[in-house]
């Protein structure tokens, strides 16, 4: 179902990442892309380590989600000391013949969704939505993501990224006239992503969205 893939940087010489890539059956229309970011448990080089988070395992348990979906793999020790090719990646994907760019979605858990937060402040051009779990960014630069709804979801216990930091981007969004929401699930620790990847309500709002930009 799954392709396992190698992407070689252009741009920056040695660095690479290698991923899984699923494409659906083809069809005349272009199709929405959904690039997936793992969180730290997920590093190294095996990529079965992420089938079992996200849409790659809401995929794998029947949900049809009609998108061509990537998830790169951290192979360092955070999403940011591959933030360049991390970077180029996307930016490669998202230019695809066959991808709608205005319905280009992000997401990713934990560390990953420190990367998403950072890829929508850097790029917030590029995404039509974003949907962090249980992470946090730099909220004195939320201003740039005024237009591009984001849906967050934490873990009421999470003790490893406390809830507070993903109220603390979506307020600093809203005070600059955003559209951003929060979700957080009481009974939950840091693993807040099984409940936010298996919400019907979620996966039908996202892909309500288009590049406002």
């Amino acid at each position: 179902m799954f392709a396992h893939k190698k992407y070689v940087s252009e741009k920056h010489y040695g660095e690479y990442l290698d991923f899984l890539e699923y494409v659906p059956a083809p069809r005349c229309e272009k199709l929405p892309l959904i690039i997936y970011l793992h969180g730290a448990g997920s590093r190294g080089s095996d990529l079965s380590e992420m089938a079992e988070v996200g849409p790659i395992k809401e995929l794998n348990n029947g949900r049809d989600l009609g998108a061509v979906i990537v998830a790169p793999q951290c192979h360092s020790e955070t999403w940011f000391d591959l933030f360049g090719v991390l970077t180029e990646f996307i930016d490669r994907y998202r230019r695809s013949r066959r991808v709608d760019r205005d319905r280009v979605y992000i997401t990713g858990v934990s560390m990953g969704a420190y990367a998403v937060w950072q890829l929508c402040i850097s790029h917030p051009d590029w995404f039509a939505a974003a949907v962090p779990v249980c992470g946090s960014g730099m909220y004195w630069d939320a201003a740039r993501l005024k237009k591009l709804p984001v849906w967050a979801f934490h873990g009421g216990l999470d003790n490893v990224v406390y809830p507070e930091e993903s109220q603390k981007m979506v307020s600093a969004i809203n005070r600059n006239s955003g559209c951003a929401k929060l979700t957080v699930f009481p009974q939950d620790g840091h693993n807040a992503w099984d409940s936010a990847f298996s919400s019907d309500e979620m996966w039908k709002w996202l892909f309500e969205q288009k590049r406002m930009i």
